[in-house]
């Protein structure tokens, strides 16, 4: 008797075990999922994988930690970029328009130049990749500031939150500084 309740139990065991391992809404056959996209088997992230205050850029973009260089591009980008010193601060707003990797006249921007050049040698600068769920950061907290970046560059559509909440967002943060503007130089 004991046995057969053991092997039971077994049993059901090993049915949950394959089904959460079959993947794929109707378990028969993979599933393709979208370039760039990602899955958690954790049950408290969201199914983009992303963290809750996270944003996903608009379009799929590879596997890239801010700042490390990829092919050179145009050097093309038309963005505004909306600082916050604090929740309760005013937002600081900027628009940058590069062409060429060159700050053009309708850019109102504290470090153009710099940011023009900037996203000319790595145009995915800007992309946001979902963090990892066993990806550790650095328990430090950098500030209140917040950034959001729209627009695209060289085509690409941008849409990418920063903040110092911890030493991944502070890392990203000092990425893109010079996108930021002077504000994002001081994190």
């Amino acid at each position: 008797m004991r046995l057969r309740i053991v092997r039971s139990v077994l049993a059901v065991l090993a049915l949950a075990g394959l089904a959460a391992c079959t993947p794929g809404p109707g378990g028969g056959s993979p599933s393709s999922t979208a370039p760039g996209s990602s899955t958690s088997s954790s049950p408290s992230s969201s199914p983009s994988g992303l963290l809750p205050d996270e944003t996903e850029s608009p379009k799929p973009a590879p596997s890239i930690t801010p700042g490390t260089p990829t092919s050179s591009g145009h050097g093309d980008a038309e963005l505004s970029i909306i600082v916050k010193l604090s929740p309760t601060a005013a937002p600081e707003s900027y628009t940058l328009v590069c062409t060429g990797g060159v700050s053009a006249a309708e850019s109102h921007h504290p470090t153009a130049a710099a940011a023009c050049a900037a996203l000319k040698k790595n145009p995915a600068l800007l992309t946001r990749s979902p963090r990892p769920s066993d990806q550790v950061c650095s328990q430090r907290y950098g500030g209140p500031q917040t950034a959001t970046v729209t627009g695209a560059v060289d085509g690409v559509g941008v849409d990418s939150s920063y903040k110092l909440t911890d030493g991944c967002e502070i890392a990203a943060w000092a990425a893109v500084a010079d996108i930021l503007g002077s504000s994002g130089a001081g994190a």
